[in-house]
């Protein structure tokens, strides 16, 4: 039951961080189309969209980091038990 939560997990991780990179792009394109005069442009929307990619880039990151730290210290348990019944 354990392995269908983290499996879950691990997919919801990869569909959020599809849609929040579709999210930056939607927000930096809308920027960039937004008149200068209300805090728009073109670099505003250069900015949204590096700003945006590097959150995406470091949320996915520890999201994926912290999947990876539950995989190693699964594989050490069982590895640490092969060792105790051999001897």
């Amino acid at each position: 039951m354990r392995d269908f939560f983290i499996n879950s997990l691990e997919k919801i991780v990869g569909v959020l961080i599809i849609l929040l990179s579709i999210a930056v792009v939607i927000g930096a394109v809308s920027i960039m189309f937004t008149s200068s005069i209300r805090g728009g442009g073109f670099l505003p929307g250069i900015a949204v969209l590096v700003g945006g990619g590097l959150y995406v880039l470091v949320m996915g990151g520890f999201l994926y980091m912290g999947l990876g730290i539950y995989d190693n210290t699964k594989r050490t348990a069982i590895a640490i038990e092969k060792m105790a019944n051999k001897g």
